[in-house]
């Protein structure tokens, strides 16, 4: 059984449906990437996974569990946690205030979950006072993931964590993403940088005009003819 799974599903923005019918599934302890062109349905499959847009037909299923309908506070409790692209941190508070608020539906006690996040992300420990809103860009992303990190998530949904990175950066944060894939977490990815992502997923889906259009190993996408002209830069 797939940890995550969802099944023909239909979204979008009010009278405008964005996803036709999309098919995907994450298994435990995968990384799985979604490609494809901008405005194809990527960033609105990922807010439907979480009950951000509403699931108007199909099912989305989270550890043999239906949420299709589940606000996105109950989906977070299931164990499902999602890193938006922008507006992922609280720029006027502190790095510890952001790590403190992404604990927010925990009832125990969760200092030493904050150490934890300082082991894995160091530069966030050297500036743990310091307001959220003065980091760099690779800064901010890694405390938004931390952030979400806080709830000892199954699976971490990540939209487009290396856009706008230098490139140094993005190479640190896909390293960051396969140490949170090393302590048990899966993850999916939307990410345009897509040669580094499909590098290190183990399978990889490429949505075009809301569908399915191919899915298959990391590996052999990378290697696809296709999807290196349309989508890899030749």
């Amino acid at each position: 059984m797939a940890l995550l799974e969802a099944s023909n599903v239909v979204a979008g923005y009010g009278e405008t449906e964005i996803l036709h019918g999309v098919s995907i599934s994450v298994n435990k302890g995968e990384i799985v990437t979604i490609i494809g062109p901008n405005g194809c349905g990527k960033s609105t499959l990922m807010k439907a996974i979480v009950g951000l847009v509403r699931v108007r037909t199909g099912a989305v299923r989270f550890r043999g569990v239906d949420i299709s309908r589940l606000e996105p506070e109950q989906t977070v409790r299931s164990g499902l946690c999602y890193v938006p692209q922008s507006d992922n941190i609280f720029p006027s508070m502190t790095i510890r205030e952001n790590l403190e608020m992404g604990a927010f539906v925990r009832r125990d006690d969760f200092r030493h979950r904050i150490d934890e996040m300082f082991e894995l992300f160091p530069d966030l420990k050297r500036s743990a006072r310091m307001k959220a809103g003065r980091l760099s860009g690779g800064q901010r992303q890694m405390l938004a993931i931390a952030r979400a990190l806080m709830l000892d998530p199954v699976l971490l949904l990540l939209d487009e964590p290396s856009a706008g990175l230098a490139p140094g950066l993005i190479h640190t944060v896909f390293e960051r993403i396969r140490g949170i894939n090393e302590t048990g977490v899966s993850l999916l990815l939307v990410e345009q940088n897509a040669r580094e992502s499909l590098r290190m997923s183990d399978r990889g889906y490429v949505l075009s005009g809301g569908d399915n259009q191919i899915e298959d190993s990391g590996p052999a996408l990378l290697n696809n003819p296709e999807v290196g002209r349309l989508y890899l830069g030749g």
